[in-house]
């Protein structure tokens, strides 16, 4: 069976995989090593592009070694190697691209370019080669993305974000509430002793005839709030009430979509899609509309190398590959 090794590097994670998969055999994923940078981008509330790439150089080599070594598998037995090449940060882009057309070349192996977007896309299909037709949702710091997907490579986009996505919102509002970064994560923590109705947000768009997204609005109406109630706001109250807000604006907007589509399956992909709440809610919401959800492994929402070896594989078991004279796509398309 082919084995692919992937590398994601196209933000903060540095990430290493080995996915081994044949057609119309489960995959499995031998390998998943994550070198997270949390902690060193915490104390500037934010990504610092140089940052990242420079800890990206110093924690990729020992990541690739240390997954062939879980893997029990030599270099030699890799079959194509395969990166994050956009969307992304450029700087960072670079270091996990370079590395893997490197390695293809002196290998003399295929190189396979993978859209960061398409690999969160199909994670909910992880361990399987056979992706059935459904509507996804990506949802994560820098995107929310509504997409019809026919199969692997067949994608159609019906909606997206208009200015902030919905994990973005996410942290910028942890960071008016002094909780630290990343925010979603301690949004979703502080959220559980609140009520979430307790603040009255806007559903920016929520019933216009469109699929996209807008989330300003309701990052500023918190500011707002804020600034009115002069320190003396709830933060689990306000935290509770800013979350359903956008799980109500996710789950309308979702479900029209599965209803225009004819799509019977849902898939939820991205960082966000590991707030609990936002999970069960769509656990719910699906039921109640007779359609399947499909969730991505909580080890594969957040950027990982293993979901680029999965759609790496992907269009390795169909003949495709990258040439290595590819450039990165720091915002790359995916429809």
């Amino acid at each position: 069976m082919p084995l692919i090794l992937a590398i994601e590097s196209s933000c903060d994670e540095t990430a290493v995989a080995l996915v081994r998969g044949e057609e119309g055999e489960r995959a499995v994923v031998l390998a998943s090593e994550i070198s997270s940078q949390i902690e060193l981008h915490r104390e500037h509330g934010g990504v610092v592009p140089e940052l990242a790439s420079r800890n990206h150089s110093l924690h990729l080599r020992g990541l690739v070694e240390k997954a062939l070594a879980d893997a029990g598998v030599s270099m030699s037995e890799i079959d194509a190697f395969a990166a994050t090449t956009g969307p992304g940060l450029a700087s960072s882009l670079l270091i996990g691209s370079t590395a893997a057309k490197a390695m293809a070349c002196a290998c003399d192996k295929p190189f396979l370019g993978i859209n960061h977007l398409e690999g969160h896309l199909l994670s909910p299909f992880i361990e399987l080669t056979a992706v059935p037709p459904h509507l996804a949702l990506i949802v994560s710091g820098g995107h929310t993305l509504l997409l019809d997907v026919a199969g692997p490579g067949d994608y159609r986009k019906l909606g997206g974000t208009r200015d902030d996505a919905a994990g973005e919102a996410f942290d910028k509002v942890g960071k008016m509430l002094g909780l630290p970064y990343p925010g979603g994560p301690e949004i979703e923590k502080t959220a559980r002793g609140g009520n979430p109705a307790a603040y009255d947000f806007p559903r920016s768009m929520l019933h216009d005839p469109h699929l996209d997204f807008s989330f300003s609005g309701l990052k500023t109406a918190v500011l707002y709030t804020l600034q009115r109630e002069h320190g003396k706001v709830s933060v689990p109250n306000l935290s509770a009430s800013f979350q359903q807000a956008v799980i109500e604006i996710l789950i309308g907007k979702t479900l029209r979509a599965a209803g225009q589509s004819g799509r019977k399956t849902i898939a939820l992909s991205g960082g966000v899609s590991l707030n609990r709440a936002l999970r069960d809610a769509f656990s719910i919401a699906c039921n109640r509309a007779g359609l399947a959800l499909a969730t991505a492994a909580p080890d594969f929402c957040t950027d990982n190398a293993a979901m680029i070896g999965f759609a790496a594989l992907l269009r390795h078991l169909h003949g495709g590959s990258s040439p290595l004279g590819e450039d990165i796509h720091p915002n790359l398309p995916l429809a």
